[in-house]
C-alpha cells in the first residue's frame, strides 16, 4: 500500500503525519530522518490494526501542488 504523507517544518526539526492514519506521526531533524521515521511508523500503526483485528484503511488521499502567482 503507498499512503500520502505531509512533512512540515516545525520549530527546530521536521513533523510528519499520514492523513489515512489518524494517529500515526513522527518527528525528525532533517527531512530524510523523519521520511525514515513516518516509514516505521506507518508499519508499526498497521501491525498494531492487524494484531487488534482491525482491517487496515485503504489509502484514500492523495497529494497535488497547486502554482499560484507571488
Amino acid at each position: 500500500m503507498r499512503y500520502a504523507v505531509v512533512i512540515e517544518r516545525a520549530t527546530g526539526n521536521f513533523s510528519a503525519y499520514v492523513p489515512d492514519l489518524p494517529g500515526c506521526v513522527a518527528t525528525g531533524e532533517s527531512i530524510p530522518e523523519v521520511e525514515s521515521a513516518i516509514q516505521e511508523a506507518i508499519e508499526f500503526h498497521l501491525a498494531g490494526l492487524k494484531e487488534d483485528g482491525i482491517q487496515p484503511p485503504t489509502p484514500s488521499s492523495t497529494v497535488e501542488y497547486v502554482d499560484v502567482a507571488g
